[in-house]
Formats: structure tokens, sequence, C-alpha cells
């Protein structure tokens, strides 16, 4: 048995906002009622900690370093089997790696055959953004990248603009977060209280707004 619905959170840097948007899309399919199946690129014990909170199940770490491609996929059938959707946070750059582009996000996301969703910081560029995400789309055809969501958009025409980068390259734009200080967060660090709440109503209030979360689970 397979998830009806599997896609990577991933993103061209860190500090794009991947983190954020996938648990707060995590916790918004949840609230609607959706099984959610986390996962987490690389061997990141902290991101699943926040995972398992939202989605009150194990997420677990998918590493083609440590483990092999089969062994990846074992994992990734028998933990999403019985999830309406499985979401896999990706690390750092999509194609970061620790040799080139091996045990990087976008191995996994091939050897699964997920597809990506890439989240952008658009917040110092526009159109700019055309040249950036059409190398994104084609570096690696094994690699499907089905669609962006754009993070710190300034305003409605900003994210217009960015919608023209979209059409242009024929590629689904999901929607956006805005720039808004209430989502920035605070770094990090080995031992946090995960019984904390970590996402708040507003942002699963702008994401349930902004961005396309329907035909994310039509992936």
């Amino acid at each position: 048995m397979t998830p009806k619905t599997a896609f990577m959170i991933a993103a061209p840097t860190s500090g794009s906002g991947k983190t954020t948007i996938a648990r707060g899309l995590m916790a918004l399919l949840v609230q609607r009622s959706y099984n959610v199946q986390p996962f987490k690129c690389g061997p990141d014990y902290i991101d699943t900690k926040f995972h398992e909170a939202v989605c009150g199940r194990p997420s677990i770490n998918l590493d083609t370093f440590m483990a092999s491609k089969e062994h990846v996929r074992e994992l990734f059938a028998r933990y999403g089997a019985d999830a309406d959707i499985c979401i896999v946070e990706g690390m750092m750059g999509l194609f970061d790696g620790y040799d080139r582009d091996k045990g990087s996000s976008a191995e996994i996301a091939a050897t699964l055959g997920i597809p990506v969703v890439l989240v952008v910081d658009a917040k110092s560029a526009a159109y700019s953004m055309a040249p950036l995400l059409q190398g994104f789309i084609n570096f690696r055809k094994d690699v499907r990248v089905a669609g962006v969501i754009f993070n710190k958009v300034g305003s409605e025409k900003h994210f217009q603009m960015l919608q023209q980068v979209c059409d242009d390259l024929h590629i689904e734009c999901f929607g956006y977060l805005p720039k808004s200080p209430a989502l920035e967060q605070d770094s990090r660090y080995l031992g946090l209280d995960f019984s904390e709440k970590t996402e708040s109503k507003e942002l699963i209030k702008l994401l349930e707004n902004n961005v396309g979360w329907q035909r994310l689970i039509e992936l």
C-alpha cells in the first residue's frame, strides 16, 4: 500500500523558509483531518521532533549517506503505508550533498520518485527568479520540480511579478507567504522544549489563504 499523495518541500538554499512552510502545511493538513506522515532528509533530529509534535506520529529520517537507497525506499513505504499524505522536508539546498549532489535532497526525491515543491525566498528579486528556477527545474532529469511556493513576498504586485516567472517557465505556482516579522524564527538549538506549540495560528491561516494546498494534495 502506498500513500495517496507524497511530495518533498525543498529549497535552493538553507534559510529559504522550507522548515516553516513544511511544518505549517503539516499542521494545516492535520487540522483538515488528513493522516500526515512526516519525513526529514538527512540525520536531523530537531526538525523530526517538531514534525512529530505537529503530526502526532514519528518523523523518519531518510539519508542516502548512511543507508542504502533500497533501505530509504523501504522506510518510506513502511511508514507511509497508512498515510493519506507523506511530506518529506529537505535539507540545505536541493542539490547539496556530501559529494556534489550525492546524499542530497534531490537524490532522495529521485530515489523515492516523488515530486519536489521548491520554497524560494523572493524578498529581493522578481524576474531574476526565472533563470534561477529554470536551472533548478532542468538540472537533473530524474528530479521533477512540480512547482514553487514563494516566501517573504512584499506585496500583491510583487507576487504577480513572480507568477509571471512561473507562467513563462510553464511551472505551477502554488502560492506564497508574505513578508512578516511574526513568521521569523529564532535560531534552533539542541535542548529546545518540543512540548510547546510550534505552529502559530497566523502561519496556518496565511498558508490556508495564500497557498493552494488543495492542489498540493493532488500532486
